[in-house]
């Protein structure tokens, strides 16, 4: 199933999106009410073509916050030290965690625009993961009990200020620094889920790669995060970026895609 957030006519919505069998078009079906408050929602009988000029895909949620998980490919830290950007080829041993604030959260279209203050702004494509339920102290078992579904995330980046910036708070959370679209997926394999990217059209292979290939499991991630934090409906965690990443500049066109999920696009212009 497929979970929205849209405007119509500047009035913000949610819906399930669903294909039309007879003409083979993407619909969204409107819902009564919030998906994540547990309440049940029902659709209103209000039907929108996705390509209405009139409906604008919003952000799927805004999360109370956003989890980041630093380096949670080998193929990622490899090639972080490679490039400079990292002293050592090897992956952290615990899982390693950063913040964006919601403030950073902008929706499939919108731009990403680049500080003025940075001169390598660079792209991360991952497979996010947002919680469906209240989420505290969960067992490894029992955490995908937790998931409402996943997305596509755009994990942008200051690369440039990143070594001087410890914390990474602001590298990573500038306004416009997460791109989370179009919709939520509930039904993924998650375990093997294939993550790609492409820069003005053109596919950039080696920034492909599989949630097969997490060191730290989606399981063992929301496991370790309600540990210490309770986690929220809504909230997201962004997975990890599989391998290379790359800059970005004014007019670049970024697009995240998870198979079984679908493509996240966003514009670069400069601030």
């Amino acid at each position: 199933m497929r979970i929205a957030r849209f405007s119509y006519k500047d009035t913000p919505r949610y819906a399930f999106v669903q294909t039309d069998k007879q003409d083979g078009k993407d619909y969204l079906v409107e819902l009564s009410g919030y998906p994540l408050t547990g309440q049940q929602v029902e659709p209103t009988g209000q039907r929108y073509p996705l390509d209405d000029e009139d409906v604008r895909l919003l952000a799927p949620v805004i999360p109370s916050k956003i989890y980041g998980a630093a380096k949670n490919y080998r193929a990622h830290a490899a090639y972080m030290a490679e490039h400079g950007q990292s002293s050592n080829p090897e992956p952290p041993e615990k899982l390693m965690l950063f913040m964006k604030p919601s403030t950073s959260v902008i929706g499939p279209d919108d731009p990403i625009v680049k500080p003025s203050y940075s001169k390598d702004m660079n792209y991360e494509p991952e497979v996010a993961v947002v919680m469906g339920r209240m989420a505290r102290k969960v067992s490894v078992n029992e955490a995908m009990d937790y998931v409402l579904g996943y997305t596509c995330v755009n994990d942008v980046t200051l690369r440039d200020l990143q070594k001087n910036d410890p914390m990474w708070t602001r590298c990573k959370g500038f306004d416009t620094a997460c791109p989370l679209g179009p919709w939520i997926e509930t039904d993924l394999d998650y375990q093997d889920a294939k993550i790609s990217f492409k820069l003005n059209g053109e596919e950039v292979p080696e920034a492909s790669g599989t949630t097969a290939n997490l060191i730290h499991s989606i399981p063992e991630q929301i496991a370790f995060i309600s540990s210490f934090a309770t986690l929220l409906p809504g909230d997201v965690i962004m997975t990890g970026t599989p391998n290379a990443t790359g800059s970005l500049k004014n007019r670049d066109e970024a697009t995240v895609q998870v198979e079984g999920i679908g493509y996240l696009r966003n514009v670069v212009i400069d601030e």
